[in-house]
């Protein structure tokens, strides 16, 4: 037994992957106009800002400062500024020493490193209208076939996401493809809006003339009421050959979700779902019920210990605030394959968040 971790399903994978040498750490990027909603979302300083947070979050797990910005993207309650996620993940990704990735899927405002782009200029829009997405299929085929890629050069994969509002976005895919998951997805706010998410993900099916179902087309529910991200993780998922670990909560549910549409029969037994105890632990979010309505799928919770931490901002991660981001779970969850005690992941991400 591993302290820190709760595996909800088959613990396959978390005694396989220790064994396992060359991993690679990707987070992907992207960006939708839903995220400029007032009161969807806290994932940037104000509605405006948050299309920024996508990019920022790829220059710190990268390079370490934010450059498309003034400062890192932040939350801050009361007086206490709660450090980004991607702290977290670019703390935990350096002291597991593994090779680290971004896609960008689709953002409006680029990230100031290299980049795995796949969007071709385009991001999302606002999810109601019901054009949310451009070609997701073509999103879909890319990264499908860098994973591939990937497989050859890693023993596994851990795949993240930055995405303000996705779990709006995650909403109308699940949704659009019939599975019960209205008032379950989770969110970054200690209090989690969802009468405005189902609103908003009814206005955009209806626009797009989608009935809910378990028998549409994925790209066409994507298109119109999901993000540029979705696609994009589905396509690693079906495409590598090697473990793939989905690094977050409920938005990465519905990237199975599109992946169970696209095949039915799809075994997930390679594929596992890694996050933060503050997601499963969600009052007002119940991530395990969406893993199991998809079926197939190990849930791995990763408990940080936040509330012995030195770092004051960090403890607002066990009041409800921010939860997950930028594959912050998966990256703890990493650490932990790779040998690292939840103690010294604790005190890399204390030492991170001061600098």
């Amino acid at each position: 037994m591993i302290k820190g971790l709760k595996t909800y399903g088959s613990d396959k994978l978390v005694k396989e992957l220790p064994k396992l040498e060359n991993p690679i750490f990707i987070c992907t990027i992207a960006t939708t106009k839903t995220s400029e909603i007032p009161g969807l979302t806290g994932a940037g300083a104000t509605p405006e800002l948050t299309k920024y947070t996508p990019a920022g979050d790829a220059e710190l797990i990268l390079s370490g400062k934010v450059m498309c910005m003034d400062d890192i993207p932040q939350t801050i309650i009361g007086e206490v500024v709660t450090p980004t996620p991607s702290v977290i993940a670019k703390a935990s990704v350096e002291l597991a020493d593994t090779a680290k990735m971004i896609i960008d899927a689709g953002s409006e405002i680029k990230a100031n490193v290299d980049v795995f782009d796949i969007s071709d200029g385009n991001f999302g829009g606002d999810i109601s209208t019901g054009k949310a997405v451009k070609n997701p299929e073509a999103i879909f085929n890319k990264a499908y076939d860098l994973a591939t890629i990937l497989s050859e050069k890693h023993d596994y994969i851990v795949i993240g996401e930055s995405l303000a509002a996705g779990t709006t976005t995650a909403l109308g895919v699940l949704v659009g493809l019939g599975y019960d998951a209205k008032g379950k997805v989770s969110g970054c706010m200690d209090t989690n809006p969802h009468s405005l998410k189902n609103r908003l993900v009814d206005e955009g099916l209806a626009n797009a003339n989608i009935t809910p179902s378990k028998d549409n087309d994925p790209f066409e529910v994507v298109a119109a009421v999901g993000d540029a991200m979705l696609p994009a993780v589905a396509g690693v998922i079906m495409g590598a050959t090697v473990p793939v670990v989905l690094a977050g909560g409920t938005q990465l549910t519905a990237a199975c979700a599109i992946v169970r549409a696209i095949d039915k029969n799809f075994d997930f037994s390679n594929t596992c779902l890694s996050t933060t105890a503050y997601v499963v632990a969600d009052e007002t979010a119940d991530l395990l019920d969406i893993a199991k309505q998809i079926g197939g799928i190990t849930v791995n919770a990763v408990d940080p210990f936040f509330e012995d931490s030195t770092v004051e901002g960090l403890k607002n991660y066990t009041k409800g605030f921010i939860k997950e981001g930028a594959g912050a779970g998966g990256a703890m969850f990493l650490a932990l394959m790779r040998g690292h005690s939840i103690e010294s992941i604790r005190t890399a991400i204390e030492k991170e968040a001061l600098k």
